[in-house]
């Protein structure tokens, strides 16, 4: 069979489908961001060892902040997160899509085209999105009475005529390519590994059937819940040391050692050497673990929910 007619047998891709996908995927990643808010800021303190925090625990480093910053201390930043995180998550589930109906036309079946269609969806999203992800970063990782930023324009501002033009917005890109690309990857093949396990082996318990799917069948929200939890703990365990990397890059100038993060392979390196593979390269862990949790299930659980509201097919990818 030609590729041609391979195209015309698979799904046609219109720009309805497209749009609803995006719209889709941008909603799932605000409620997943949302919800784990403090917790992502909590993240960024203890990463890129902030002062006021470096010695404090996940669940002390919360209460720290209340009483220092106050409940909106929780959120600081997660403005700057929802203007980047609807574009990038809305462009990463629709490529991966996307990508996922290319290799299906081309006769490219099973689980190793899923986990590239979902590396090749972090990359474009991350490419898409960076810049923002940098000023959200050093806006996070500001503390009461020590701003140097006022907001996301005057950081945007501020990072261009102060460290190299819009290059500077791009600090710690490698890493989180390299990062991404197995994070996205195994997220997307996790998912769509145990929904088609579930579905399988326990479709009484974890389906109910749908004309909208393929398969006739769709997963029940504690299915999904629980598909995307661990898909994201297993795919964030693997990239993590790159995450750290990277994080540690987008604040280095805030601090007073920065020449020593100037490059994602030295910055590994000084992590390492410095604070270790528990202490440092995973340092955080615990406190991401809350968060990719359930960030993970809240979002493939909206996106597998709102293409349902959209009708369009969730049947399992083979």
């Amino acid at each position: 069979m030609t590729v041609a007619a391979r195209v015309a047998e698979s799904p046609r891709i219109t720009t309805d489908h497209i749009l609803k996908k995006l719209v889709a995927g941008g909603i799932a990643g605000c409620c997943a961001k949302t919800t784990v808010a403090p917790f992502d800021r909590v993240k960024i303190l203890l990463q890129a060892h902030n002062e006021h925090y470096r010695h404090l625990g996940i669940f002390s480093t919360l209460v720290h902040i209340v009483k220092k910053e106050g409940v909106k201390g929780l959120y600081k930043g997660n403005g700057v997160q929802m203007i980047r995180i609807f574009p990038y998550a809305a462009i990463q589930f629709a490529s991966f899509e996307t990508y996922k109906q290319m290799f299906l036309a081309r006769n490219c079946h099973g689980k190793i085209f899923i986990l590239a269609s979902g590396s090749m969806a972090g990359i474009t999203a991350v490419l898409s999105t960076y810049p923002l992800d940098v000023i959200r970063a050093r806006l996070s990782f500001q503390v009461t009475g020590e701003h140097i930023y006022d907001g996301i324009v005057d950081a945007y501002k501020s990072i261009v005529s102060n460290e190299g033009g819009p290059r500077a917005l791009y600090r710690g890109i490698v890493p989180t390519m390299l990062g991404m690309a197995p994070y996205a990857g195994l997220s997307f093949w996790g998912f769509e590994s145990l929904k088609n396990l579930a579905l399988e082996y326990f479709p009484t318990i974890c389906g109910k059937r749908s004309a909208d799917s393929s398969t006739g069948l769709v997963l029940v929200i504690p299915a999904k819940l629980l598909c995307g939890a661990f898909a994201g703990a297993f795919a964030q365990t693997v990239a993590y040391p790159l995450d750290v990397t990277r994080r540690h890059m987008q604040v280095a100038i805030m601090l007073p050692d920065s020449h020593r993060y100037r490059s994602w392979v030295r910055t590994l390196v000084t992590v390492f050497k410095e604070n270790g593979v528990r202490r440092g390269l995973y340092r955080g862990l615990t406190v991401n673990y809350l968060r990719v949790v359930p960030m993970v299930s809240v979002s493939f659980t909206t996106y597998e929910t709102m293409k349902q509201f959209f009708h369009l097919d969730t049947g399992v990818a083979r």
